[in-house]
């Protein structure tokens, strides 16, 4: 009985430590979207801070800045998704699916 809870101690630590490298891993990657055919440009780091953003002159239009803060906030958050996506398939790949609530 003190083996088995010994083996499942190793397991879990294993475990633990494969999971902060990978989430480490993550979090080192950087992630970029690009919308309206290029014209802006967001990257994002996988600890999900906006790291680089590209605007191209021909998007900056004085009479159309909706458009210009729509396409910013379609990058940003489109390389935010990749960050999240990242991140849920590692964990997802360490822990076979399961939901550990608080896990990361």
């Amino acid at each position: 009985m003190m083996r088995q809870q010994q083996q499942m101690q190793q397991k879990l630590a294993k475990m633990q430590q494969e999971m902060e490298s990978a989430q480490k891993n993550v979090e080192e990657s950087s992630f970029t979207a690009s919308v309206g055919g290029g014209a802006v440009q967001a990257t994002v780091s996988g600890k999900k801070q906006l790291t680089a953003l590209t605007i191209q002159p021909d998007a900056v239009d004085p009479a159309d800045v909706e458009m210009l803060q729509d396409l910013v906030i379609s990058a940003v958050n489109e390389a935010l998704r990749q960050a999240e996506e990242a991140m849920e398939s590692a964990m997802g790949a360490l822990t076979g699916g399961l939901n550990i609530p608080g896990l990361f």
